[in-house]
């Protein structure tokens, strides 16, 4: 990993800075962590380019206000939202606002690890062409119209107890759809399914 693949962390929780100090670093990327949004914006200039890896929730500016100051000013960085289970509906925000990928705590190191290498890639940046266009619509249209309602409420940020009230059906019911369309739409995660519906039209950025 070439020496200019800077990664920044921001997080309040001392210890998720130091894990996430050690893990990146044994990984072969370059860390400097910060302990707040804004402490970060001071220190780092809007001209540089690297990966930044934050959670969402944190005192003062949080990681939604950190992304939209990224984007206000330009700046050149992938962002990686690190997310607790009842923060996807901040998650899905945040992809809208351009994030590279959300991952839920506790997270497995290597699909973090993938995320920043993604970033650094410019794979969530890269333009879609009209084959992988035409090849996700497919997929969609392969979908149920439940489980295209189950797709819209989960990429909604919705959880499946909401989405099972909103359909009238059993939470175990939701999970069975959900399982059925990740396979369908060939995601691996809810993020990717995320960006899918986003590429798609089925949820409007």
């Amino acid at each position: 990993m070439a020496s200019e693949a800077m990664v920044y962390v921001v997080d309040d929780d001392p210890a998720m800075r130091a894990s996430l100090d050690f893990l990146l670093g044994a990984a072969g990327f370059t860390v400097k962590v910060f302990d707040s949004a804004a402490n970060f914006l001071a220190g780092v200039g809007a001209d540089t380019v690297g990966c930044v890896v934050t959670d969402v929730r944190m005192p003062g500016m949080d990681g939604i206000a950190l992304l939209k100051r990224l984007k206000e000013n330009n700046a050149k960085h992938g962002v990686v939202v690190m997310t607790g289970h009842g923060d996807i509906p901040l998650a899905v925000e945040a992809m809208k606002l351009g994030a590279v990928d959300f991952i839920e705590k506790p997270f497995d190191d290597d699909r973090l690890i993938d995320a920043i290498r993604a970033a650094f890639a410019g794979a969530a940046g890269a333009s879609q062409d009209d084959a992988v266009s035409a090849q996700l619509a497919a997929r969609l249209k392969s979908l149920s119209p439940r489980e295209r309602q189950v797709m819209e409420g989960l990429a909604a940020g919705l959880s499946n107890k909401a989405i099972a009230r909103d359909c009238d059906i059993s939470p175990r019911t939701v999970e069975v759809y959900r399982a059925n369309l990740m396979t369908k739409m060939h995601a691996a995660n809810l993020s990717e399914l995320v960006r899918m519906a986003m590429r798609t039209g089925l949820l409007k950025d």
